[in-house]
This record gives C-alpha cells, structure tokens and sequence, in this order.
C-alpha cells in the first residue's frame, strides 16, 4: 500500500489502539503524529493500515465544559483570568486556542519547539503578563532505553522543568501565576517539585491533545478567591489522574457586581 504525507493510520501491532498522522516517511520508516494524543511514534510502513477519521472529539469536549459553567449572569460580571499557551504543536495549538475562544476566554498562543520553550519564556511572562501558563507540546518516555537517571528516558520532561523553574523565577507565587505543564508520558513528579500547579502524568500515559487546554479553562473560570476542586477538574480530563494531576489552588477569574449593560 502506498502512503503519503498526511494520510491517516494505525498500527496492526498495537492493535489500531491510536490514530496517526503520517509526518514524515524514510525508506520502509513511518514518523507520525497522534491526531488527538500528544504523541510521536515511528513505525515500519509494513505494520501500519490507512484509516478514515471524522473528528467529533473536540466539539463534544467544548460542548461538556460549556454545560459544566454556572455562573449567575443576572447580577454579576465575570473577568476570566488570562492564559498564555506555550505549545510545541502548531496543530494542537490551534485545536485549543478555539476551545478557549469558545470558552470566552482571554488567551494568546505560541508555538515554540520545546528546547527552546525555557529560553524565552521569561520575557514572554513579562510581556503577556498571565494568570497562567500552559508549557505543553510532545513528549515519551522510552521504558526500553538504559536507565540514564535523571530525565534522560524522557523526550522532552527535562525542556519542560526547566521551563517551569524559569516561570517560577519571574513569579513564586503558585496562586499569583498558575503553571500547567507536561505532554504523553511526561515526568509528573519532577514538574511537580519544579513548581508546576498541576502536571501530566501521573501513570506516564498519553494524554489528549485539549488536556492542558481543560485545566487552563477551568481555573481561568474559577473564583480566585475560592480553592478550586482539584479533583473535579482533572475528572474533566481524558484519562483523569492516570493522566493530570496537581495541587489545590485558588481559581483566577473576578466576580464583580452589578452587572452593566450596554448603552448607546
């Protein structure tokens, strides 16, 4: 069978257990992409079959967080907390810049390759001045690899804790700015110790390409003077605390009151 740059596929020996995107092909070697797990994989072109995919996923997830906001907008106003979304993913970055915009949130987003993510993102605080950042992208753990110690059977767990000790540097504060960070199979307890407010992952699964953008909102539309329901966020997750987890914090958006109305 032929294949090409963007063609849909599974592999027969995993069981078709992921769908992929074709992102690069050398010889009888596939590189691909997870269309909705932050997940690169390689594989030989004799292993994998082409699929056919409707994405539904994304507006089904949009449609849930839509209905989990209770807000009583007869009386008071609601400012949202403000996110800057550092992704190493265009494509990913994309699907969640359009939850936050059906969210009705404020937020900007980056794409930088991770290596690069820590060197810049102190200015970029500075310059966008966040309620949270969200440090995301790609990354493996590798079991079969000789253990190095440290992070050297991760991908990218180590571009991503030092990019959360640089945030920590610009701010201490775990309640003033909110650090999300972590991709598939990241270091959950290194990020964790490194200053990250939640991380993936726990059980280093694969988690979903909206995961870090669901906890973003989440806090972004939660009371700042109020803890957050830890547990009730990270169950809005694909794969819940097998995949995210973090600590008890405050929300980051204002409640103010009366509501005004428009006038000409």
């Amino acid at each position: 069978m032929n294949f090409k740059l963007g063609d849909l596929v599974t592999r027969i020996s995993h069981k078709h257990d992921i769908i992929f995107k074709i992102v690069g092909v050398e010889g009888n070697v596939v590189f691909l992409k997870g269309v909705d797990l932050r997940l690169y994989a390689d594989s030989d072109i004799s292993d994998l079959v082409k699929v056919t995919y409707s994405n539904e996923t994304d507006k089904e997830i949009i449609d849930a967080n839509i209905r989990d906001i209770n807000l009583d907008r007869s009386q008071y106003f609601y400012l949202p907390g403000k996110i800057l979304h550092i992704d190493g993913d265009e494509e990913y970055l994309e699907r969640c810049m359009n939850f936050y915009k059906e969210m009705n949130i404020k937020a900007n987003g980056l794409v930088l390759p991770e290596i690069e993510i820590a060197d810049c993102i102190g200015e970029l605080l500075s310059e966008y001045r966040p309620d949270i950042v969200v440090i995301t992208g790609h990354d493996a753990y590798y079991e079969r690899k000789p253990k190095m110690g440290g992070n050297n059977n991760y991908q990218n767990s180590a571009n991503f804790i030092e990019a959360v000790k640089v945030s920590r540097k610009y701010e201490k504060s775990q309640d003033k700015l909110i650090v999300i960070a972590g991709a598939c199979q990241s270091n959950y307890e290194d990020l964790i110790k490194a200053g990250a407010n939640f991380a993936s992952s726990p059980k280093r699964i694969n988690i979903h390409a909206l995961d870090p953008a669901i906890i973003a909102s989440s806090l972004a539309l939660s009371d700042r003077n109020k803890s957050i329901d830890v547990i009730k966020i990270i169950d809005k997750t694909k794969y819940g605390s097998d995949g995210v987890g973090g600590i008890i914090t405050n929300g980051t958006m204002y409640v103010g009151y009366p509501r005004w109305c428009c006038r000409k």
